[in-house]
Protein backbone atom coordinates (compact mmCIF):
# COMPACT_ATOMS: atom_id res chain seq x y z
CA UNK A 1 0.00 0.00 0.00
CA UNK A 2 1.22 3.63 -1.20
CA UNK A 3 0.05 5.81 1.49
CA UNK A 4 -3.05 3.28 3.51
CA UNK A 5 -5.90 4.81 5.54
CA UNK A 6 -5.93 3.97 8.86
CA UNK A 7 -9.28 1.91 9.42
CA UNK A 8 -10.49 1.83 13.22
CA UNK A 9 -12.91 1.34 15.69
CA UNK A 10 -13.22 2.60 18.97
CA UNK A 11 -15.87 1.95 21.63
CA UNK A 12 -15.59 3.30 25.38
CA UNK A 13 -13.27 0.26 26.23
CA UNK A 14 -12.19 -1.21 23.50
CA UNK A 15 -10.41 0.23 20.59
CA UNK A 16 -9.19 -1.90 17.02
CA UNK A 17 -6.69 -0.15 14.75
CA UNK A 18 -5.94 -1.97 11.20
CA UNK A 19 -2.28 -0.78 11.98
CA UNK A 20 0.96 -1.96 14.00
CA UNK A 21 3.45 -0.20 16.59
CA UNK A 22 6.48 0.07 14.84
CA UNK A 23 9.52 0.36 16.55
CA UNK A 24 9.12 3.90 17.10
CA UNK A 25 6.53 3.73 18.72
CA UNK A 26 4.12 4.89 16.01
CA UNK A 27 1.04 3.23 14.72
CA UNK A 28 1.77 2.37 11.05
CA UNK A 29 -1.36 1.28 9.06
CA UNK A 30 -1.78 -1.85 7.44
CA UNK A 31 -4.57 -3.92 5.64
CA UNK A 32 -2.84 -7.18 7.16
CA UNK A 33 -2.37 -6.52 11.37
CA UNK A 34 -5.18 -5.39 13.39
CA UNK A 35 -4.04 -3.87 16.60
CA UNK A 36 -6.02 -4.55 19.90
CA UNK A 37 -6.04 -1.17 23.11
CA UNK A 38 -8.21 -2.77 25.73
CA UNK A 39 -10.26 -0.54 28.56
CA UNK A 40 -7.37 2.49 27.17
CA UNK A 41 -8.78 4.46 30.77
CA UNK A 42 -8.36 1.46 32.74
CA UNK A 43 -12.28 1.84 33.97
CA UNK A 44 -11.71 -1.86 35.50
CA UNK A 45 -9.90 -4.29 37.25
CA UNK A 46 -8.04 -6.95 35.24
CA UNK A 47 -6.83 -10.83 35.96
CA UNK A 48 -4.85 -11.81 33.16
CA UNK A 49 -7.48 -14.88 33.23
CA UNK A 50 -9.59 -12.13 31.76
CA UNK A 51 -7.46 -10.36 29.44
CA UNK A 52 -7.10 -13.73 28.20
CA UNK A 53 -10.40 -13.80 27.29
CA UNK A 54 -10.96 -10.62 25.52
CA UNK A 55 -7.83 -11.63 23.26
CA UNK A 56 -9.50 -14.93 22.89
CA UNK A 57 -12.80 -13.64 21.84
CA UNK A 58 -11.09 -11.30 19.40
CA UNK A 59 -9.33 -13.74 17.68
CA UNK A 60 -12.36 -15.45 17.74
CA UNK A 61 -14.26 -12.48 15.76
CA UNK A 62 -11.44 -11.95 13.33
CA UNK A 63 -11.35 -15.55 12.32
CA UNK A 64 -14.92 -15.26 11.98
CA UNK A 65 -14.97 -11.81 9.64
CA UNK A 66 -11.68 -14.02 6.96
CA UNK A 67 -12.65 -13.16 3.66
CA UNK A 68 -14.42 -10.28 4.20
CA UNK A 69 -13.62 -6.88 3.04
CA UNK A 70 -11.16 -4.63 5.89
CA UNK A 71 -13.74 -2.10 6.43
CA UNK A 72 -15.07 0.36 9.12
CA UNK A 73 -18.06 -1.29 9.42
CA UNK A 74 -16.45 -5.00 10.04
CA UNK A 75 -13.84 -3.80 12.78
CA UNK A 76 -17.22 -1.33 14.36
CA UNK A 77 -18.90 -4.65 14.14
CA UNK A 78 -16.14 -6.88 16.08
CA UNK A 79 -15.53 -3.54 18.90
CA UNK A 80 -18.82 -3.43 19.32
CA UNK A 81 -19.35 -7.53 19.58
CA UNK A 82 -16.07 -7.05 22.13
CA UNK A 83 -17.98 -4.69 23.92
CA UNK A 84 -20.48 -6.60 24.23
CA UNK A 85 -18.23 -9.72 25.57
CA UNK A 86 -17.12 -7.82 28.37
CA UNK A 87 -19.93 -6.65 29.16
CA UNK A 88 -20.28 -10.00 30.42
CA UNK A 89 -17.45 -10.50 32.08
CA UNK A 90 -18.22 -7.69 34.60
CA UNK A 91 -21.75 -9.32 35.57
CA UNK A 92 -20.04 -12.21 36.04
CA UNK A 93 -17.88 -10.92 38.50
CA UNK A 94 -14.61 -11.82 36.56
CA UNK A 95 -13.35 -8.00 35.86
CA UNK A 96 -15.00 -5.43 38.50
CA UNK A 97 -14.60 -1.16 38.25
CA UNK A 98 -12.08 0.11 39.23
CA UNK A 99 -12.79 2.50 42.05
CA UNK A 100 -9.29 4.47 41.85
CA UNK A 101 -9.90 5.23 38.09
CA UNK A 102 -9.94 8.40 36.66
CA UNK A 103 -13.38 8.35 36.11
CA UNK A 104 -16.33 6.28 37.50
CA UNK A 105 -18.97 6.31 35.44
CA UNK A 106 -20.13 2.54 35.82
CA UNK A 107 -20.88 2.86 32.20
CA UNK A 108 -21.88 -0.64 31.94
CA UNK A 109 -24.33 -0.57 34.60
CA UNK A 110 -23.83 -0.28 38.28
CA UNK A 111 -21.55 -2.55 40.39
CA UNK A 112 -23.29 -5.67 41.79
CA UNK A 113 -23.20 -5.52 45.70
CA UNK A 114 -22.74 -8.51 47.38
CA UNK A 115 -26.03 -9.04 50.21
CA UNK A 116 -24.53 -9.93 53.84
Amino acid sequence: MDNPMLLKSTTRHIRIFAGEIDSHGELVPSDQVLTLDVDPDNEFNWNEDALQKIYHKFDELVEGSSGADLTDYNLRRIGSDLEHYMRSLLQKGEISYNLTARVTNYSMGLPQVAAL
